[in-house]
């Protein structure tokens, strides 16, 4: 039996997945959410629309993945807070992780003592990850990013398929 060999680099460059990685990596927060599109713009109800074809979505996509980029990345970050707040046993061991390492890390190296007993920071570091694991796999953490994964690529490539171009970019590619 022959193995089916799927080219990802054909299908990742006809989207400009590496440019698009590379410039959303070279800038920094306060200039990645600078040019957040207005709602009105992003909602707009008017150019939403059926494409004709898979080439017509796909420069659909192309576009609206580059214009309303700072958008998607905040219904991004709205997906994951949902996705915390509605898995509390995750949410919970995030926090519990977070704070006993910063309490760990404030010992400065010290053991902590309570009363006659004393616990140094390896056992420390060992109790919080007893804990911390066994929590951790009962959230299903890979359930979640997969959920988070499904669910904003069908919100915004949904959305970037079906929001039309404005009509002054829709004739800038075209030949005179």
């Amino acid at each position: 039996m022959s193995r089916i060999q799927i080219p990802i680099d054909i299908l990742t460059s006809r989207l400009n997945m590496g440019e698009r990685f590379q410039n959303f990596r070279s800038g920094s927060i306060a200039n990645r959410f600078s040019n957040l599109r207005p709602l009105s713009e992003f909602f707009d109800l008017k150019r939403l629309s059926k494409p004709e074809n898979f080439a017509e979505a796909q420069s659909r996509v192309n576009y609206n993945l580059g214009h309303f980029s700072s958008n998607y990345a905040v219904v991004f970050v709205m997906l994951c807070i949902y996705a915390l707040l509605t898995n509390p046993w995750l949410l919970f061991d995030i926090v519990f992780v977070v704070a006993g390492m910063w309490f760990i890390g404030k010992l400065d190296g010290r053991d902590l003592e309570i009363g006659q007993h004393r616990f140094t920071t390896s056992q420390l570091y060992t109790a919080l990850y007893v804990v911390a694991i066994p929590i951790g796999l009962f959230s299903s953490p890979f359930l979640t990013v997969m959920w988070l994964i499904g669910a904003s690529g069908l919100v915004i490539i949904g959305h970037a398929s079906l929001m039309d171009k404005p009509i002054d970019e829709a004739f800038s590619g075209e030949a005179v």
